[in-house]
């Protein structure tokens, strides 16, 4: 049966999620906070990347964190505040930090990126219209150290139990994949599996296919309350109006924690900001995207002349202004690896930044609350929403419908930590 569906939230999520619900014939509204152009999906490195099946929360990674807070070009910032919901979050991602829950993490995230990755080639590329420079031309992950690189010796060959193509490459191979310039590492992983493209292409693509197929875009529509029948959400205020809804997915992002909230239900999550330069016609090459694993950066060539440097992780307020010394941490990694690349620091308005919804596990929250059973959670997808993104509109198209999911949806339950 077509319902009328109102989907808040305009990033790739929501946008995804609009696709695939209007294709099964709802009726779909999506509302953004802002005009649909400056969340984070339009900002990351682009990657498509299956390779990414170690989550967030890593056993070190708090120690790593209390070492780098002070210093202001660090790639991973806790801002110390006193927040209920910041110490609750991270009590619950401390815990999360175990080696048993990496090993847990490995094959949902490997799942949902692979489904992910099927559509984008098989379901959107073939569309008339709509490219969004997708290649699928693997992905480098750079060390510089001894220690990086026994890890990395492992990571392949974690991935290759997981059925995922990667190799181990010493720094000649590694070299013979960038003749254009110099590398300073002592190797790297190279995940065959992965891809990228250009997020800007991509979501100002399927905003227009949107529109043409008749899904309603409403740009400035914040959403201040839930109208409740029951167990169902019947109505989605705003402050300009109502809108009437059978079905609310939603996909909010960093704000999704307030809005989660307003319908009774506690979803641990945070802020993480992340920042990016964009080279236009760049003096630069490469071939392929690149982690710089000791640096915590990484880079993508885009869209034929572009590349683009991102990267940190600073867990903080959305209202903290940018701290762009960040910027500078990204730049100088960029040239520790690539000694060749000489990227100025460019004006603030050339930088940008974004917040990533984190959960306190690394992994999305997919899925209804228990609450009101028409209710559809879709966030906390870290740095992974763009990679993610096709395959989770799928995911919340089939549980809309009520169809079995293609993957199992447990590991992404909407309250598991109560």
């Amino acid at each position: 049966m077509n319902k009328n569906v109102v989907v808040v939230g305009g990033g790739i999520i929501g946008l995804s999620t609009a696709y695939y619900l209007q294709k099964t014939g709802h009726q779909v509204i999506v509302l953004d906070r802002s005009d649909f152009m400056d969340n984070c999906s339009y900002g990351n490195c682009g990657y498509v990347c299956p390779s990414h099946f170690i989550p967030l929360a890593t056993p070190g990674i708090v120690r790593q964190g209390l070492k780098w807070m002070l210093n202001s070009q660090s790639p991973f910032y806790v801002q110390p505040r006193l927040s209920r919901s910041l110490i609750d979050w991270g009590i619950k991602f401390m815990k999360s930090a175990t080696a048993e829950h990496v090993e847990r993490s490995a094959v949902p995230l490997k799942e949902i990126a692979m489904l992910s990755q099927y559509e984008y080639e098989h379901n959107w590329l073939p569309l008339p219209h709509f490219d969004f420079a997708y290649e699928h031309r693997g992905l480098l992950e750079i060390c510089q150290t001894e220690a990086a690189a026994e890890h990395a010796r492992h990571t392949v060959e974690k991935a290759h139990e997981l059925g995922l193509e990667a190799d181990w490459l010493d720094h000649a191979a590694m070299q013979e994949k960038e003749p254009h310039t110099v590398i300073n590492g002592l190797g790297a992983i190279f995940f065959r599996c992965d891809a990228h493209l250009y997020p800007d292409k991509l979501m100002r693509g399927l905003i227009r296919l949107l529109e043409e197929s008749g899904v309603k875009l409403l740009p400035h529509e914040e959403v201040l309350r839930f109208e409740t029948s029951g167990a169902g959400v019947t109505k989605v205020i705003t402050a300009n109006r109502a809108f009437d809804a059978e079905t609310v997915v939603l996909a909010t992002g960093s704000w999704s924690r307030e809005i989660v909230g307003l319908l009774g239900t506690r979803l641990p999550l945070v802020a993480g900001r992340g920042y990016s330069v964009t080279l236009q016609d760049s003096p630069y090459r490469v071939n392929h995207p690149a982690i710089l694993v000791e640096g915590r950066a990484a880079i993508t060539p885009m869209d034929g002349n572009k590349i683009r440097f991102g990267g940190t992780m600073e867990i903080t307020s959305t209202t903290t202004p940018p701290r762009y010394a960040r910027v500078r941490g990204i730049l100088n990694a960029v040239k520790r690896f690539f000694p060749e690349f000489d990227v100025p620091m460019p004006p603030v308005e050339k930088i940008w930044y974004g917040y990533r919804p984190c959960s306190a596990d690394g992994l999305p929250y997919i899925g209804r609350i228990k609450k009101y059973n028409n209710v559809i959670v879709a966030t906390g997808h870290s740095m992974l929403g763009l990679s993610l993104g096709a395959g989770t509109g799928k995911l919340v198209s089939e549980l809309v419908n009520e169809q079995p999911a293609s993957i199992d949806l447990s590991p992404f339950s909407v309250e598991r930590f109560g």
